[in-house]
């Protein structure tokens, strides 16, 4: 019997297709043989070849019609045994639709945000678990997997590594933390000036550097970390995408809230001190593959108020809930972290 052709979707952004690699590895695992072909976005490209899961990636860009046009024709001529859509939305859905694949493997409606979109799959999933993670490892099991997760090693470039840690060598930084302060909308971050308070202490206390990890348009969130720092001196980082999976595999700990970088820290074995305010880590927190099999102490800690409302809803505001934890509760966290690692 041929080995199946599986044709993977997730298209972005980063914490989701992190959180979609344990699944697709579930699926290399069960078929070490087979055909994986992963469809993304060119942005991603770099972080889907890292993870070692993908016989070939396929890039396209939603916005051009010319590139849609193109990577449909693509997967017609393929010939895929099944598409998975791990993403869910009509944008992800309608390509092994309009390509053609006769197996479509996605969720349903109840677990789907998008309206209607469970309408272009063969197999919709009901899926019973809460985590994205063990959800995705649901449609894996659906696809034919024996497993719904499995292990995953991020590989970078040693060439990216050694640049990175000559970089913070040069400004004599062996040890270091990453903050992590943005987050795709602000009501779901922690305020800067907090975590500039939070360099003060960290270098005060435990005699650390902090590296603060930003992207375009997110200047001023460092702006303002650095203004509340003090003496404190922290580092604004940004960097490729594989010169950041070396600065956070060699942190001591990442803290940041609901947000790519950390899930990426969580997958590159990095201990890390997770900000939660509306959305909810039940769901979306950190998640390391056997921790939910066995009453073992994780790796990581998780804040949250005990007053916060799980919403989904992107406001420009920090949430009420992420406002009740304070520079010393996360400080504390982040202590404990040092001191587990020296």
């Amino acid at each position: 019997m041929p080995e199946p052709r599986f044709l993977v979707v997730h298209l972005g952004s980063l914490g989701d297709i992190v959180h979609t690699f344990p699944a697709v590895a579930a699926l290399r695992e069960s078929f070490p043989d087979a055909e994986i072909v992963w469809l993304t976005h060119p942005r991603w490209k770099g972080l889907v070849e890292s993870s070692g899961l993908a016989t070939d990636i396929w890039e396209t860009e939603t916005r051009s019609y010319r590139s849609l046009r193109e990577v449909i024709g693509r997967i017609r001529k393929h010939r895929f045994t099944a598409a998975i859509d791990y993403q869910g939305l009509w944008k992800s859905a309608s390509l092994p639709f309009l390509g053609g694949v006769s197996r479509r493997v996605g969720f349903s409606s109840q677990t789907i945000r998008e309206f209607g979109v469970p309408i272009l799959y063969t197999d919709r999933v009901l899926c019973t678990q809460t985590h994205i993670v063990d959800q995705n490892a649901e449609l894996s099991v659906r696809a034919g997997a024996r497993n719904g997760v499995a292990p995953v090693a991020l590989s970078v470039p040693s060439i990216q590594e050694v640049f990175v840690l000559q970089l913070l060598r040069s400004f004599a930084i062996d040890r270091y933390i990453v903050l992590s302060p943005a987050g795709g909308w602000r009501s779901k971050c922690w305020p800067p000036d907090r975590y500039g308070a939070l360099c003060q202490k960290i270098r005060g206390a435990l005699g650390l550097r902090c590296v603060v990890n930003y992207g375009p348009g997110e200047e001023d969130l460092v702006s303002t970390i650095k203004a509340a720092s003090g003496e404190a001196e922290p580092i604004a980082y940004n960097g490729s995408l594989s010169q950041l999976i070396a600065l956070l595999r060699n942190a001591v700990c990442i803290v940041g809230g609901d947000t790519g970088p950390l899930h990426l820290a969580v997958a590159l074995g990095t201990p890390v001190v997770a900000i939660f305010g509306p959305t909810d880590p039940e769901r979306n927190g950190p998640y390391r593959i056997g921790e939910r099999s066995r009453n073992a102490t994780p790796v990581d800690i998780v804040l949250r108020s005990p007053h916060a409302a799980t919403t989904y809803k992107r406001g420009d505001q920090a949430a009420p809930s992420i406002l009740e934890i304070d520079v010393d509760t996360v400080f504390d966290a982040v202590r404990r972290q040092v001191e587990a690692r020296t």
